[in-house]
């Protein structure tokens, strides 16, 4: 496991983008695993603006993201479809036919779930994967649980997750309660793994998830097992663990 200790948020977003970008240029057909959240934003930018200045080319990238709500539609401003086109998808030269997305308007979770993990499989699995840690260890919307969930499954939010949530919805009522999300094993599947985190208030999980022991009560922890993963993150969420 790296860990590379940046000065801010920007400072982090822009070695984030230098990691995706370098999997990018040295094999121009990645598969790419993506997330949404606050945290991953600003890697998003810095990459629309390499590829606007011609340094960097998405023509023949791949992508599959994490998650999506169940029940939203596409068209809904919180769904993750929306997010990633409005953050990413709609200002680089990517063939949208190759994004991928869990579809949250099918009512069949076992048919959705199962479709997206064959999905995966068909593209030969995933060459770099995007991640932000929540503040109970979650990744993706796996939650702290008995037991690490393999494959893509729906999942019922927590309230801690629901509460970090609701700021982007019009209250937490809105807040969907259920969400398709890769599973563990899925994630653990991923050749090179990539954590981005930012804040105070990510310090005490930094902590737990990747100093503390492995468990599924704190879902990121099982990342410690992974062969390649390297951690971002600003000077505010590893104060508890590098000075």
């Amino acid at each position: 496991m790296k860990i590379y200790k940046t000065a801010d948020y920007n400072d982090m977003s822009r070695k984030a983008a230098n990691i995706i970008s370098a999997q990018i240029i040295g094999k121009p057909d990645s598969v790419l695993g993506l997330a949404t959240g606050s945290t991953p934003i600003g890697a998003y930018k810095e990459l629309v603006l390499r590829c606007k200045n011609g340094d960097l080319d998405f023509s023949d990238i791949s992508t599959v993201n994490l998650d999506e709500y169940r029940g939203l539609k596409r068209d809904n401003d919180q769904s993750y479809y929306y997010f990633m086109n409005h953050h990413l998808f709609d200002h680089i030269n990517i063939d949208k036919s190759r994004t991928n997305v869990p579809d949250g308007t099918e009512p069949d979770a076992d048919k959705e779930c199962d479709r997206y993990e064959k999905l995966i499989d068909s593209l030969g699995g995933i060459d770099l994967q995007l991640l932000g840690l929540g503040h109970n260890g979650h990744i993706g919307f796996n939650e702290p649980a008995e037991d690490y969930p393999k494959t893509t499954h729906c999942v019922d939010l927590q309230e801690s997750t629901i509460e970090a949530n609701k700021r982007f919805f019009a209250s937490a009522d809105d807040v969907p309660r259920q969400a398709y999300t890769m599973g563990i094993g899925t994630i653990m599947k991923a050749k090179k793994i990539l954590v981005v985190v930012s804040g105070a208030d990510k310090a005490e999980i930094v902590k737990k998830a990747f100093f503390g022991p492995v468990t599924p009560k704190v879902p990121a922890s099982i990342l410690q097992f992974h062969p390649d993963v390297t951690i971002v993150a600003d000077e505010e969420a590893l104060s508890q663990v590098l000075k």
